[in-house]
């Protein structure tokens, strides 16, 4: 081996320096770190605070320290290093757990917390050791419950394919496992889940918005509804939702406004009623006909009043009211919220008839398992309860 060559540290030293590293890290004596791994003491000093030294010839030989990695910053409602070390010297100082928690600007709970929890085995308070065993205790990444629970992941699959928000199938799994809090859900896991492209889990459709287009406010020059109600004639009970039997009704136009869905909503129990219209465009004729098939199977006292906005589609509504008993209130000009249970409804229908649908091509038995879906669908406002549920349960009281 040539005189004039210079040593430089051996590439075999790195699974070394990592173990000296982690020792040093965990609050071990350099010392006791250099017997663990097998080196000298001044090796290890060289390793830790780097060092110049001469080799054989008097050639200078640069050892670099051996560096900590920077730690992932801790979040402040987490204790610090700085304030362990504040504690421990103050209650050095037989300092009560008030003063120490008033020097640091942190609760005595949390001091008390701290002193009882990160203390070694025989009740000294060290920092250093401290601040190591909660950074061990700290939270680690887990694996979701719905990928560890098959049955989970089934029955949340399920009721998302139904188009349940989130809130809903939280309080379902409730109903579903009810002495199984292990499998309980919040609404915010699920909101997870979806978006993580790890978990396989259906995800809702994007819809785009579309902008609204500025109307003139002007005069209506096409004919207008005559004989009309107005909703400030309505019945108080129907305003205090007391009453079953009042609904609130519109339409849902597909592309080009050349096809339609007649949609009642019963403003008691958010029952919906899908209104096929054969005839592509909603039409009097043919709203007339299909709302008084709709509403003619039920019992009169489940038919007393519809609340409609000024469409030209409810022309004929006197004869619908001559053929149901059904007495037929109109909203003001320009006032949706009038009929708020209906609008929310239309709103959730776009997830099943996105707007440039052709909706002529729905065929009636397709709007039938829409609206059971939907009647099937626990409802906040209800207090989880299901439309149809509460429709059952109407009609069998007043049965008995």
């Amino acid at each position: 081996m040539g005189q004039g060559r210079a040593r430089r540290p051996s590439r075999g030293l790195t699974e070394k320096q990592n173990r000296f590293l982690r020792l040093i890290a965990q609050g071990v004596s350099n010392a006791e770190a250099c017997r663990t791994v097998g080196i000298n003491r001044r090796t290890g000093t060289r390793w830790r605070f780097g060092r110049t030294i001469l080799n054989t010839v008097g050639e200078a030989v640069q050892y670099p320290p051996v560096c900590n990695p920077t730690p992932k910053p801790r979040h402040p409602r987490y204790l610090s290093l700085a304030e362990r070390m504040t504690i421990a010297d103050l209650r050095r100082e037989k300092c009560t757990v008030r003063e120490i928690a008033n020097e640091i600007g942190r609760s005595p709970s949390t001091v008390s917390r701290e002193l009882r929890r990160n203390a070694d085995p025989s009740g000294r308070y060290l920092p250093r050791n401290a601040d190591r065993i909660a950074a061990q205790r700290l939270p680690r990444p887990r694996k979701r419950r719905l990928l560890a629970d098959a049955e989970l992941h089934a029955v949340v699959m399920e009721l998302l394919g139904k188009r349940w928000s989130p809130e809903q199938v939280a309080h379902q799994l409730r109903e579903r496992f009810p002495d199984e809090p292990e499998r309980y859900l919040c609404a915010e896991s699920i909101y997870q889940a979806i978006y993580d492209p790890e978990v396989p889990i259906a995800r809702p459709a994007k819809r785009r918005r579309r902008r609204r287009r500025r109307r003139v406010q002007g005069l209506e020059r096409r004919g207008r509804l005559t004989a009309m109600t107005m909703i400030a004639d309505r019945p108080p009970e129907v305003t205090d939702r007391v009453e079953i039997g009042h609904w609130e009704g519109d339409c849902i136009t597909g592309a080009g406004n050349r096809s339609a869905i007649g949609t009642l909503v019963e403003r008691r129990t958010r029952y919906l009623i899908l209104v096929h219209v054969p005839t592509g465009r909603p039409t009097a004729d043919a709203m007339r006909e299909g709302i008084t098939t709709a509403l003619g199977v039920l019992p009169a006292w489940l038919r007393r009043t519809l609340t409609w906005d000024q469409g030209k589609e409810l022309a004929l509504h006197q004869q619908i009211t001559e053929q149901t008993g059904t007495r037929v209130f109109f909203c003001d000009a320009h006032s949706p919220w009038q009929r708020g249970s209906n609008e929310n409804m239309n709103g959730l229908l776009r997830d099943y008839f996105p707007k440039g649908t052709d909706l002529r091509h729905v065929t009636p038995e397709e709007l039938k398992q829409v609206a059971e879906e939907v009647n099937t669908r626990p409802r906040k406002s209800l207090d989880r309860a299901q439309p149809a549920d509460l429709i059952a349960d109407a009609i069998t009281s007043a049965t008995a």
